[in-house]
């Protein structure tokens, strides 16, 4: 099956949208963006010339992903999350040039109404809690709250917190996957 784009969704000419990605009502996709196989772009979504989409992405309602914006496979992006793409906006100076690029990595989730402040990296498989404001990188895994957002925890690729100190060392076991997460040098990997 090729994707499917709602009636009133505008794809413009160039863009590229894998199949069985459906585009949902009022959706605006430009023509340089390259979407995957297997997304959702929700009610009232806009997609940016310079924006790559990974497999499976999920986009929910009133999310604009703009220029220099690039999602990896199986991303969640919340309803009404922003992203930024300058990093100190002024209405009367020009500066389409100094967009910063912003890197989601595979099987994040950015929480409804998070911000992501442009210029930064969001590990795989961390979370964004609903409303936090991301201003700087996120490790893998780590579970962020808040604004300015802070790590309070890491989660699973399930999306269970898992029973790891902040620092230092431990192991801790997915009771869903029974994989083995471990926290090294501030950094939690699967082993």
């Amino acid at each position: 099956m090729s994707h499917s784009v709602h009636e009133s969704a505008i794809v413009d000419e160039g863009a590229k949208i894998g199949a069985n990605t459906r585009v949902w009502h009022f959706v605006h996709v430009c023509g340089g963006a390259e979407i995957g196989e297997g997304c959702s772009l929700g009610q009232n979504v806009f997609v940016g010339n310079k924006v790559t989409i990974g497999n499976n992405v999920k986009v929910q309602n009133n999310v604009s992903v703009y220029d220099n914006v690039h999602l990896e496979d199986d991303v969640f992006c919340g309803p009404s999350m922003v992203f930024t793409n300058v990093y100190n906006p002024r209405s009367f100076i020009e500066r389409k040039t100094e967009y910063r690029d912003t890197l989601v990595k595979r099987g994040a989730t950015l929480g409804a109404n998070c911000t992501i402040v442009c210029g930064v990296t969001i590990g795989e498989y961390s979370l964004v809690g609903a409303g936090a404001v991301i201003n700087k990188d996120v490790k893998p895994f780590a579970l962020m709250v808040g604004v300015p957002a802070k790590q309070i925890g890491w989660i699973s690729k399930y999306g269970e917190q898992l029973d790891l100190p902040l620092e230092g060392s431990g192991i801790a076991t997915c009771e869903h996957t029974g994989e083995h997460y471990h926290l090294e040098n501030g950094f939690v990997s699967i082993k």
